[in-house]
């Protein structure tokens, strides 16, 4: 059959239309549709929005100039420099983060693609290790066209400072097949693993990159959202946070922000990319205007941003709301035997083992993960299968960031599931 797409935007879409790709939407209501579906598969968090939706309502009034085209290129001049005065408080950068060093994009997913595209050429790979969040193959493949290429870590040791052993053994063999590494990303706080690097860690990436010529990026769009879990864990600590001198050059560190997770906001759409690489700003230069956010939306996100005191209670109450969020979840988890990798602080998820619950029969599905996945939304309840390129199986993420009710009632779905 002839076919009426490019070769590029047909194989953007069967990356798209690959199995268990995307996360179904929730639609379960205690009172009026009980028996609809929960889903722990969407890391955003609901618990803060009516917070957000109260600020926005009483401080925001729009005027003319916020609709020009002036006001919202590269994110204008307002907004990134509200954000600076935010970053330079959360993240403690041994620099102080300047407007000129932030640009802003249309959402997260704009700021990725536009790295893969500033960065590597079609073809080549950005590294980064197992498990983490999926959706980065299409942020970085999709219309960039490079690569996502895993080191074969696990929960276990990927934060260790010998992980770059593992990288070097993932980029020897991914150069022997043709592809050229140009990147290590990281996510910090991590996701799935809601854990952060430790400082030791980071030093470690920074020299390796630095002694490979390449560029690392540090995902940290879960910056604000630590907390006390009552467990060991390590608290978090910025790339921008140590002083790069001697570890690596400022032309290849790049740290990226955006509102839709600290400030619950991912309708803003709103993304920043922080460096100080001058051939980085030349990239974004390039193609911004492909990836503009809107005017109104820098608005409101301004507005969060410059009122201080506003904006520290709304974090301090967030990791207060997340903290209580966790020992639900967990507590929950517990009473029906299901393990969970122990000492998360951060994020809105946990990572939790199904591995004994994998059935023998997949049920006509790939892999015993999307049979259990299957199984579960028979029974309501939705996790994502394999989204986070595990290499152990039976392991999934389990967002937890809503009403307290709807996560008991989706761990009972679980436990009605793997009883069965």
């Amino acid at each position: 059959m002839e076919s009426y797409l490019s070769k590029r935007s047909t194989a953007s879409l069967e990356k798209q239309s690959l199995p268990w790709r995307f996360a179904p939407a929730q639609n379960y209501d205690a009172e009026t549709n009980p028996g609809g579906l929960i889903s722990f598969g969407t890391a955003e968090n609901k618990l803060i929005t009516n917070t957000v939706e109260e600020f926005v309502n009483k401080a925001v009034k729009f005027e003319s100039q916020q609709f020009t085209y002036g006001f919202s290129t590269a994110g204008g001049s307002r907004f990134p420099t509200a954000l600076a005065v935010h970053l330079n408080e959360y993240l403690s950068p041994y620099a102080p983060i300047e407007a000129e060093h932030i640009k802003v994009t249309g959402s997260a997913t704009p700021m990725h693609e536009i790295l893969a595209w500033g960065l590597a050429d079609a073809g080549d790979g950005i590294m980064t290790s197992r498990p983490v969040y999926g959706r980065f193959e299409l942020d970085f493949g999709n219309r960039a066209e490079v690569g996502v290429v895993y080191a074969d870590t696990d929960a276990n040791n990927c934060f260790d400072e010998d992980v770059v052993d593992k990288f070097e053994e993932a980029m020897v063999k991914s150069e022997a097949s043709g592809v050229k590494i140009r990147a290590i990303l990281i996510v910090n706080p991590h996701n799935p693993l809601g854990k952060c690097y430790p400082r030791n860690t980071l030093i470690a990436l920074m020299k390796f990159c630095q002694k490979q010529n390449i560029h690392l990026i540090s995902d940290e769009i879960y910056a604000c959202s630590t907390f006390d879990s009552g467990e060991a864990a390590t608290p978090f600590t910025s790339a921008l946070a140590i002083n790069s001198d001697g570890l690596i050059d400022t032309e290849r560190l790049h740290v990226t922000y955006g509102f839709s997770k600290d400030f619950g906001s991912a309708g803003l759409r709103i993304g920043a990319i922080i460096t100080r690489s001058k051939a980085v700003e030349a990239a974004i230069r390039g193609v911004i205007r492909f990836h503009n956010p809107a005017g109104p939306s820098l608005a409101i996100g301004a507005a969060m941003l410059e009122d201080r005191k506003w904006c520290r209670d709304f974090v301090q109450l967030n990791r207060v709301k997340l903290a209580e969020a966790y020992d639900v979840a967990t507590k929950g988890l517990k009473d029906i035997g299901v393990e969970y990798l122990p000492g998360s602080n951060a994020g809105f998820f946990l990572w939790i083992d199904l591995s004994p619950y994998l059935p023998a029969d997949s049920d006509g599905e790939e892999n015993p993960e999307f049979a259990l996945a299957k199984r579960l939304m028979v029974n309501g309840v939705f996790l994502h299968p394999r989204e986070e390129h595990s290499l152990k199986p039976g392991w999934f993420r389990m967002v937890y960031t809503q009403d307290p009710a709807i996560v008991r009632e989706g761990i009972k779905r679980i436990k009605k599931t793997i009883s069965q």
